[in-house]
């Protein structure tokens, strides 16, 4: 069976189960303030789980993209060295929300592996929950019991709370978890020794297959386990090694999944690909071949490579690729773009989104590629430079300090520079490299590290937006908990009737305040967390229960809705000048400006610039009324040519915007009108990625403000030149200031001729050879033409300049061509450079370096004259 089937079969399997099959929900997270990517099939599903949402069915069955490489699931490091381990994988998994539980569960797993798939039933094993005292958590029973009935007892394993109790994360929905192993030794291999004592202990030919989870509890964040309303069965089947056990092979990377793209590596490397385990050219294979997958699903879902958040996860999988490829398979130039084609072909029908960005997927990688490859040309240098340093010392270690600058401020593979040190006899200091690590994970930590207590439930009332009404609202508190970070004490609320929007489709949440007639609490921010609109206050009110006044802030929310408006006009726009391969890669909007990121390949002309900003005006003056469809079928809003972004995640019902022709669907505020914009004005326009333009722009208030700022910088220009024409007055002065530079480069010439003569006769007799080493003020352009020419006139000599010009400390050295074999003017101005605490370099024959330190210049002055 090939991989496409056996991912069909088991989608087709849950359907004749009345399971709804559903698509992949996107592997990036931008609603979800606790997870950066979905790191297992339940992630979309949560606010089921929680109760926050109602499921769209009570069985579901789906194919999840996951990424694991951050947090409490982090398999990053394990990736290339195994046979099982990746960053991206897929997830095969049932649903049952309040329906069927265990026994059917288990049931549906034993058909779908022995009968549809046909794996030998003597090649399974299953693990239940033992029970934990100290939860007071008892034998999962009913598991064992239901189980009897399919496989025989002694393959029923006692599995302990780290193997056998899943949870989700510190906090949330958990259970007692049922796993199915598969044991694929040889009959040679079982005979020695039982799959008994192999489950569980890392045995890479008797793995874990499918995990069955049974909801049943709700982990508080004392630590406590309450009851979950309703029971519900959450199982995950990696999909990878699925294919694995029924293509008959003993590494993931062997199967179909793999094999095209290592077929392809093969080809564009010259390399050949044995699967051995410890072959560091095969473990670069592997690398590789994993990680485009999860950088390209990534982009294709919308997050880009970034220095910050998710996307500097993702730039750090795809250069931990292509430092491997760099390594172990001699790839100096970008190649793994190359690779999505294969990827596309290989998993386009079921995953649209690859076919759909394919082209500006490729873009990206291959300009990451450019980049790093880049980076890592110029830190082989500053690794050169390092070890020179080190071993003219004395010494035999690489200090940790600079080997993390390296690795931290350049991205400059530690491990390349282990290596290039034990090339040369070196090594690096170990322990204090992984202190300065350890500092950065602190210092990360520190800044990101919040206390979140348990929910306190006050009222039962039902919690709605109606922000898109008003700004204001009479509501009480349903629910807060408190909240300590390294700012302080601070507490969420959650409102019955809440005016504030929560952060979310690129515009910020909405601050302001919460009063009542004895209390007031500023608003500091305003999110959404498993469908909950949640704001942060400064303080817990005296009476929680009171009714209160909730005001959103009125100027912002209108310059922000604003803001979101244009940006519809804006995309609309580009989609006309440019062309419809524009779709919007990101925005921001916020009350003071909007940014806007879009595919296009080109830097935008004026010309293109001044059109769309011309499209968007003329909507904004045309007067256009809101039309919002609060809830509407996502295909019906599809069919009235509404655009749907890729990446983000749609319900069966949703909200679709328009103005006139403008149809997005969108769940931000807008302007009733666009009068209310007022007037669009685009400030910035520049490459945010390869393949993504961004623009930035203002509206409203904000170009007022600007066109009033440039109107006070005109008349305060007219005032200083004492002239209307400013313009006129400016080229007159650009004119006069250049002929002036003219001038004053001809005194520069014409005193540069007289210091000619006089250094010529300075030159002091060195036994065989002449040494210059001269003071002066003239500038580096001068001296440079000064020390050429006289290292040409002048044989077997050495020129030193030090120059104070403009206060600021430089050295220049000339060799004459005859001294060569003798002197390097680098090395000799590198070691001058030391007394101003500069650098720089050039060629043997002509060298420069600046500094910070003018006092330093006569101690290079007497230490050059012992050259």
């Amino acid at each position: 069976m090939t991989s496409q089937e056996i991912r069909q079969k088991f989608l087709d399997y849950f359907k004749s189960k009345d399971h709804l099959i559903v698509p992949s929900a996107p592997i990036v997270l931008k609603d979800d303030p606790t997870l950066m990517f979905s790191n297992s099939g339940m992630t979309q599903f949560k606010d089921f789980f929680l109760g926050y949402k109602t499921p769209t069915a009570p069985r579901i069955a789906d194919t999840q993209k996951c990424l694991r490489v951050s947090g409490k699931h982090n398999d990053l490091d394990d990736v290339g060295r195994d046979t099982y381990h990746h960053t991206m994988f897929e997830m095969l998994g049932n649903w049952s929300f309040g329906d069927y539980f265990k026994k059917d569960a288990i049931a549906f797993a034993w058909e779908l592996l022995t009968e549809v798939f046909g794996v030998p039933k003597e090649n399974l094993y299953v693990t239940i929950f033992e029970g934990d005292a100290s939860e007071n958590l008892e034998r999962d029973q009913d598991a064992y019991d239901f189980w009897k009935s399919h496989i025989s007892e002694d393959r029923i394993i006692n599995g302990n709370k780290k193997d056998n109790f899943w949870e989700m994360g510190e906090s949330g929905p958990c259970g007692p978890c049922s796993e199915i192993h598969i044991d694929l030794r040889t009959p040679e291999e079982k005979a020695k020794v039982s799959g008994l004592d192999l489950v569980n202990n890392d045995h890479p030919q008797v793995v874990e297959v499918w995990n069955l989870v049974f909801m049943e509890f709700n982990r508080k964040a004392d630590k406590s386990l309450e009851k979950l309303p309703q029971q519900h069965v959450d199982t995950g089947m990696g999909f990878e090694r699925l294919c694995m056990a029924l293509q008959g092979k003993s590494s993931n990377y062997d199967t179909d999944v793999f094999t095209p793209l290592i077929a392809k590596v093969e080809e564009l490397s010259g390399k050949k690909y044995t699967g051995i385990l410890e072959d560091e050219k095969d473990i670069a294979i592997r690398v590789v071949v994993d990680h485009i997958r999860a950088v390209s699903f990534a982009i294709a879902d919308g997050q880009l490579p970034s220095n910050g958040g998710a996307g500097y996860v993702i730039r750090r999988i795809l250069r931990r690729a292509i430092s491997y490829s760099y390594r172990f398979l001699d790839m100096k130039e970008p190649f793994l773009y190359e690779l999505v084609a294969v990827l596309k072909d290989q998993m386009g029908a079921f995953f649209p989104e690859l076919e759909k960005q394919g082209n500006l997927v490729t873009e990206v990688i291959k300009s990451e590629e450019d980049s790093f490859l880049k980076t890592i040309e110029n830190g082989l240098i500053r690794v050169e430079k390092l070890i020179e340093q080190t071993i003219a010392d004395g010494s035999k270690v690489l200090p940790s300090e600079e080997v993390f600058e390296l690795y931290d401020t350049y991205g400059f593979p530690d491990d390349l520079t282990r290596i290039i040190a034990e090339e040369k006899g070196l090594t690096i200091d170990e322990a204090g490299f992984k202190v300065e690590m350890e500092k950065q994970k602190l210092r990360s930590k520190a800044d990101s590290a919040q206390k979140v207590y348990d929910w306190v439930t006050l009222e039962t009332k039902p919690e709605n937006f109606v922000g898109y009404d008003q700004i204001e609202s009479e509501t009480y508190i349903t629910r807060y908990r408190k909240v300590e970070n390294k700012d302080g004490e601070f507490y969420q609320v959650v409102l019955s009737s809440s005016p504030f929007y929560p952060e979310g489709g690129g515009q910020v949440g909405d601050k302001g305040v919460l009063e009542n007639a004895t209390e007031s609490f500023e608003v500091l921010e305003t999110k959404k967390e498993n469908g909950l609109i949640i704001s942060l206050i400064n303080g817990l009110p005296k009476d929680a229960g009171a009714v209160f006044y909730a005001k959103a802030n009125a100027t912002d929310r209108k310059n922000s809705q604003a803001n979101h408006s244009v940006t519809h006009l804006l995309h609309e726009a580009l989609r006309e000048v440019l062309g419809t391969h524009v779709e919007q890669k990101g925005s921001y909007v916020g009350p003071d400006y909007l940014r806007f990121d879009f595919s296009h390949f080109n830097k935008m002309t004026e010309e293109e610039l001044a059109l769309v900003e011309e499209k968007v005006n003329h909507k904004i003056k045309e007067s256009i009324d809101l039309q919002e469809f609060r809830s509407i079928p996502i295909q019906e809003a599809l069919d009235k040519g509404a655009m749907a972004l890729f990446g983000e995640k749609y319900g069966d019902s949703v909200r679709m915007i328009q103005f006139g022709s403008s149809k997005e669907l969108c769940g931000g505020t807008h302007v009733k009108n666009t009068i209310e914009i007022g007037h669009f004005k685009i400030t910035s326009e520049g490459s945010a990625a390869a393949g993504i333009r961004r623009i930035e722009a203002i509206s409203g208030d904000k170009s007022e403000e600007y066109f009033k700022n440039l109107e006070n910088q005109i008349h305060e220009l007219s005032q200083l030149l004492k002239s209307k024409d400013v313009v006129r007055s400016i080229e007159k002065l650009m004119e006069e200031n250049a002929s002036l530079k003219s001038e004053v480069e001809a005194l520069k010439k014409e005193k540069a001729k007289g210091e000619i003569g006089e250094w010529k006769n300075a030159y002091e007799q060195k036994g065989n050879k002449q040494l210059l080493v001269k003071k002066t003020s003239l500038d580096a352009g001068s001296v440079k033409d000064i020390v050429f020419q006289l290292k040409k006139e002048i044989p077997t000599s050495v020129t030193i300049i030090l120059s104070d010009a403009d206060g600021k400390p430089m050295i220049t050295v000339g060799v004459s061509d005859d001294l060569a074999a003798d002197y390097q003017a680098g090395a000799i101005v590198k070691d001058l450079a030391k007394e101003i605490q500069g650098g720089g370099g050039g060629n043997p024959g002509f060298a420069t370096a600046g500094g910070k330190n003018l006092d330093g210049l006569e101690n290079a002055y007497q230490k050059a004259l012992n050259i």
